[in-house]
């Protein structure tokens, strides 16, 4: 196997960094302070509007939807240099999430509609998946959209939102049928987050940061027009909005964490005179750290390929799922061990965007503990890794 990149990907590896040089300047890019799972909206959104401009912004869309028909290759190579390069990760909402769901189920109507709007962030999108008590069963959610003629009238509670007090549309599941059975009385909906009877609530994480919020729903007026399929089919649409979700991402956080790990370790004194990266046992231990990694970004390409010719990768991402989100924790605990009392301070100032105040300890360690906390709940959301594993066993070992 030759794993070497062709002479016509290494010019497009050399014309994405042009692009970056040119378009990703200091007031967007992340400088490794950011602890939030999707990230500040002060970046994210001036990089997407960069990206739309070059047309870069849906890579994984089809082209007469406004995707780029990248390659696999092509894909992973532009994914590398953004992390390398500190360029915002995108809100999933819209591009990663609602808007496949709407090239694969939505009505043209609803495709020229909103999909032109996902692609130019004029609507900013949030998810309304998780319930209070409901844990990672979805299918036991009780937010109700009652049938009114042309229209559903909602009434419920949704928890953990991520960026819901950023975003003017939220995709909703609800109950429709009250005496279906669980997975099959639930619908699709496409909310305006302005409309009358919604109430968004923050929720302060243990790391300090506004990120997540509650949303309640009072007798919210949503027409019929806004469901995405068959009424009571949400469920399809849901399980193939998840496989999306947990597709892959957490290799090149993984990547970046390991390197920050290397960089303190070559430098952290042991009481034998020797650094910390001398010491076999901590060798050992990083050693294995980068062997998993390695494994979870192979398995990352294995799903984007499969995605990518229009496959469905089943249990694979719940494989990566489940594995990825566990070795992000890994990292981010042996950072914390390595940092020692420099993941100490409380430094939530210094790490908020266009901060100047000054960081106690390495650059990369201002963060450490927020992300370890925030990172905690990694293998909780897109379904939680419990659930993963039985998935897995129903889907690949036929338990």
């Amino acid at each position: 196997m030759d794993l070497k990149l062709s002479q016509q990907d290494e010019n497009f590896r050399l014309q994405v960094r042009d692009f970056f040089d040119q378009h990703l300047t200091d007031d967007i890019k992340v400088h490794r302070r950011d602890t939030h799972a999707i990230g500040h909206i002060e970046n994210i959104v001036p990089w997407h509007k960069k990206l739309y401009e070059k047309g870069w912004v849906a890579p994984g869309w089809p082209i007469e939807h406004g995707g780029t028909g990248w390659n696999d290759v092509q894909r992973f190579i532009y994914n590398n240099e953004a992390w390398e390069q500190g360029a915002p990760m995108l809100a999933p909402f819209g591009i990663s999430m609602c808007g496949p769901v709407l090239i694969a189920f939505g009505t043209p109507e609803q495709q020229s509609e909103f999909l032109p709007k996902i692609l130019s962030v004029e609507d900013y999108w949030c998810q309304g998946y998780s319930e209070p008590g409901s844990g990672s069963d979805l299918a036991s959610l009780k937010t109700r959209a009652e049938d009114k003629g042309d229209h559903y009238l909602v009434n419920g509670h949704k928890i953990w939102t991520t960026h819901a007090h950023n975003a003017n549309r939220i995709f909703l599941l609800v109950r429709t049928d009250q005496n279906a059975k669980p997975q099959a009385g639930i619908s699709f909906l496409l909310v305006d987050m302005d409309s009358p009877g919604i109430n968004v609530k923050p929720i302060i994480t243990l790391a300090g940061d506004h990120e997540v919020n509650e949303v309640f729903f009072d007798d919210v007026v949503v027409p019929k027009s806004r469901r995405v399929g068959a009424e009571n089919e949400g469920w399809t649409i849901a399980k193939f909005l998840l496989s999306h979700e947990r597709s892959g991402g957490n290799a090149s956080m993984v990547k970046q964490v390991v390197n920050d790990i290397k960089v303190v370790a070559a430098q952290a004194p042991q009481g034998n005179g020797e650094v910390l990266l001398a010491d076999p046992d901590f060798l050992a231990t990083l050693h294995q750290l980068e062997i998993d990694l390695m494994s979870a970004d192979m398995t990352e390409r294995r799903v984007m390929s499969e995605f990518s010719t229009g496959g469905n990768p089943g249990a694979k991402t719940s494989i990566l799922k489940s594995s990825g989100t566990e070795l992000l924790q890994r990292a981010t605990q042996l950072n914390m061990e390595v940092l020692a009392y420099y993941a100490s301070p409380d430094q939530l100032h210094a790490r908020l965007p266009g901060s100047n105040q000054s960081v106690i300890g390495p650059q990369y360690g201002v963060a450490a503990t927020a992300a370890y906390f925030n990172d905690r709940a990694a293998s909780i959301y897109a379904g939680s890794n419990e659930v993963q594993r039985n998935i897995i066993a129903k889907m690949v070992l036929g338990l």
